[in-house]
């Protein structure tokens, strides 16, 4: 049942704003369309609304939440730990099924607060050391001539989905260099990060694509071990360990294989460190690492390449400038992760009785940060509808804000700008080849296939 002040608080908006909070909180409302017009309307009407969570398919009745639309009020949350808490309830909006669940997930950095987040984010964070970091660079170069040698083949014009041939390889073979996974068990990394971020969506729940062909034994005994969709037909919920458990054996045993023999990459370099107070980081604590990485780590660019692909394809003027001068694509990836947003939705839970503007907020009351609001606040944008590579829009949201702003975002920017600038200076013109389909999902706003074409 939802939680007393919000029903309250729920009661007293008119039936226009009720009806656009179902709107906003309902997968399938993403299958169609992003509901702007229904964001604008709230967070220009009221900032902060109350919205109800009936049951869903793999979604009991919740408490309902307080959804937080405007770009300061979105901040003030995210860098207000002592307050709005990533521990007390998790990250996603659907609560753990269970006490259980709730205390497995609090063992990811994801949904820690300090001190215990800022101890393994101080550790992470000197494992991208220069060196590390250098040769990163230079792997994501080579991946990239790769890919677009691939994409483009011999032919003088061709097509192909660039959601699924393009867009999805290269954060997972960056990811595999990070992770110090060999590069034939990424598939693996593919079928996790879509059961995880796409629970929602039917083609996305039970991934499977990758059959262990050409795989290390890692890979095949994680294989063993994937689960199985229930009776109901859904997947077990894949934020409790028997959820995942395919990804956690081989992260196991992976962390295992690291600590006897360290490689120099950056899980390596992680195993390596010493805390303030000597300590290591356990294999349990790389397993939950490997988890962020592995799906946290690749969401963000997955749908944030083909979203900005997307663009490009909708803003035919913006694509002709690009190709006429390289130089502006650092601003336009910015934009492009504005423009788009590629996770819409994070969690908080509230630690103490509170007020957020003008809304008085109640401990344990649940609070939604809505990113795709706040990146097209005017208040923070001007004329925010519209994708302007000449922006400046690094105040964006998309890589978050505060403890928890996105390690990788440097890596993901890197990743973007030197696919756009090879696509666009190895093409003469793209345009769209058909429909794209979009993923069943309030989180992450996903694209599942983008037919593109090309011309030389």
């Amino acid at each position: 049942m939802a939680h007393g002040t919000i029903t309250a608080a729920y009661a007293r908006l008119t039936d226009a704003e009720r009806a656009a909070t179902r709107v906003v909180h309902d997968p399938s409302t993403y299958t169609t369309r992003m509901p702007y017009a229904e964001l604008a309307a709230l967070r220009d009407g009221r900032g902060i609304v109350p919205v109800i969570e009936p049951e869903l398919p793999g979604w009991a009745e919740g408490a309902g939440y307080w959804l937080v639309l405007e770009h300061a009020a979105v901040e003030q949350v995210l860098k207000s730990p002592a307050t709005f808490s990533s521990a007390l309830g998790g990250t996603q909006i659907r609560d753990p099924a269970s006490d259980a669940d709730l205390t497995y997930v609090r063992r990811m950095m994801l949904n820690m607060d300090p001190p215990e987040h800022s101890r393994l984010r101080r550790m992470l964070a000197k494992s991208f050391t220069a060196r590390a970091v250098a040769a990163l660079e230079e792997q994501i170069a080579a991946h990239v001539d790769r890919i677009v040698d691939r994409m483009l083949g011999e032919d003088a014009s061709g097509s192909c989905d660039f959601a699924k041939d393009v867009a999805a390889d290269l954060p997972l073979l960056t990811l595999a260099d990070v992770l110090g996974v060999p590069a034939q068990d990424r598939g693996l990394l593919f079928d996790w990060s879509n059961r995880v971020i796409g629970w929602q969506d039917p083609d996305y729940a039970s991934s499977g694509s990758f059959d262990g062909t050409g795989g290390t034994d890692l890979a095949r005994e994680a294989l063993r071990l994937r689960p199985d969709p229930g009776p109901d037909g859904l997947m077990p919920d894949p934020r409790s360990r028997e959820g995942m458990l395919d990804l956690y054996t081989y992260a196991h045993a992976l962390g295992q294989v690291r600590r006897r023999s360290p490689g120099t990459d950056v899980m390596s370099i992680l195993m390596a460190q010493r805390d303030d107070s000597g300590g290591t980081v356990s294999v349990e604590e790389f397993e939950n690492m490997f988890w962020l990485f592995a799906v946290a780590g690749n969401e963000t660019l997955r749908n944030g390449i083909p979203g900005g692909m997307r663009a490009l394809l909708l803003h035919p003027p913006a694509q002709r400038e690009l190709r006429e001068d390289p130089s502006l694509i650092d601003g336009a990836v910015e934009e492009m992760l504005r423009w788009w947003t590629p996770v819409m939705t994070f969690r908080r839970t509230v630690t103490e009785p509170t007020r957020l503007g003008e809304t008085q907020l109640e401990r344990g009351d649940k609070v939604v940060v809505s990113f795709a609001s706040a990146n097209r606040d005017p208040a923070a944008f001007e004329d925010p509808d519209r994708f302007d590579i000449h922006r400046g829009a690094r105040a964006h949201l998309s890589f978050g804000h505060g403890p928890h702003f996105c390690l990788g975002s440097q890596l993901a920017r890197m990743q973007m700008r030197m696919l756009f600038t090879q696509l666009l200076t190895r093409t003469s013109w793209i345009e769209p080849a058909g429909d794209p389909a979009w993923l069943r999902s309030n989180f992450q706003r996903g694209i599942k296939r983008l037919p593109i074409s090309w011309t030389r």
